[in-house]
């Protein structure tokens, strides 16, 4: 474990190191300034290293490991034939495993800290007209469906192709009918949900029911939710923004009625 350790914090140095030099480099050479609060930036690059390499070491014994256990679990025979007595090879006998990869997707957004980041920012920029807590939701709700659809579609063994033009076609109507304002806040939000909490879990649930289910095979099936987690976001917070604007429009249009 220790080695591991080692070996992790040594490669996490080598990723982090270009990006600080950069940064260094382009503040001396270019701005020609010394570097501000020195002390404090090196503190920092030593915990962003430190917390990097933690993080590393976690996904590869705690976060991908739970999710690949996840997912054998559930779709094992004999935890399906004790819920469902019909054929394991039929799509509504994974039932849990689409509503255990929808409670994932959302509490696994709720906790990704970029899109903490985006909600605090969009809450500052509107001047407290857009809610943190309540952009988080909307974005974790269509987190939550985007896996319960991805993995059925690992079950059912359907072309991505297909589910993610749909998708992507939807985006583009309700983007030419939304107001321009909630537009880009959208796409960020359906970013900012594939980062460092949702994707380890998500990419090994994927893998994991790809490689139990009959009939899928884990290269060609297993890949594909974490597009579903980028896109259905922005539906639902776009969905969102279109609801706000009806509900406003009726209520402006009895005032006037009255």
């Amino acid at each position: 474990m220790l080695k591991e350790l080692g070996i992790t914090f040594l490669y996490t140095i080598r990723d982090v190191a270009p990006i600080v030099t950069l940064i260094a480099v382009f503040q001396v050479f270019i701005i020609k300034k010394s570097i501000p609060k020195l002390k404090n930036i090196v503190f920092g690059a030593i915990l962003v290293i430190l917390g990097l390499t933690f993080f590393l070491m976690g996904l590869e014994k705690a976060l991908f490991p739970l999710g690949e256990l996840m997912a054998a679990q559930l779709s094992n025979s004999d935890f399906i034939n004790a819920r469902y007595k019909g054929d394991i090879t039929d799509w509504q006998a994974y039932y849990w495993v689409y509503i255990l990869a929808a409670l994932i997707g959302f509490a696994t957004t709720i906790a990704e800290p970029s899109l903490y980041a985006v909600a605090i920012k969009a809450n500052d920029v509107s001047g407290g007209t857009i809610s943190t807590l309540l952009l988080r939701i909307v974005v974790a709700i269509g987190v939550a469906i985007a896996l319960a659809v991805g993995t059925y579609r690992i079950v059912v063994g359907h072309s991505l192709t297909i589910y993610i033009a749909i998708s992507y076609s939807i985006v583009i109507i309700q983007t030419i009918f939304v107001k321009k304002d909630i537009v880009a806040l959208a796409y960020d939000s359906g970013g900012v949900t594939t980062s460092t909490v949702t994707v380890p879990i998500v990419a090994a649930l994927g893998l994991g029911l790809a490689s139990v289910v009959p009939g899928r095979k884990p290269a060609l099936d297993g890949f594909g939710l974490i597009a579903f987690a980028s896109v259905f976001p922005i539906i639902t917070v776009l969905a969102y923004a279109q609801v706000i604007d009806l509900i406003m429009y009726f209520s402006k249009f009895k005032k006037v009625k009255k």
